[in-house]
């Protein structure tokens, strides 16, 4: 964790599972389980995987920038009250 920010580690589905949303369903699972405390997610993967720079671009997820062929990722947390009173 840094600061009001909250680190998302390795998120890894096996090779042999892949492309069945299993990636989107925990990434998913791991957001809705953040305190409510914690302002804004970051993450990171490889720049040259594909499969998860959709995937977390598809989830919100902004490009903040690239270093030695890994790409950061971050996006702001909404808060609880915002996602269940404006749907």
């Amino acid at each position: 964790m840094h600061g009001d920010a909250r680190e998302i580690g390795r998120l890894m589905v096996a090779p042999d599972l892949a492309g069945r949303g299993l990636g989107r369903f925990l990434l998913a699972w791991i957001e809705e389980r953040i305190p409510d405390d914690i302002r804004r997610l970051v993450l990171f993967t490889g720049a040259k995987s594909a499969r998860n720079l959709r995937i977390y671009t598809g989830a919100g997820y902004a490009l903040d920038g690239e270093s030695d062929g890994v790409a950061l990722f971050s996006k702001p947390r909404e808060s609880r009250c915002a996602a269940i009173c404006c749907r």
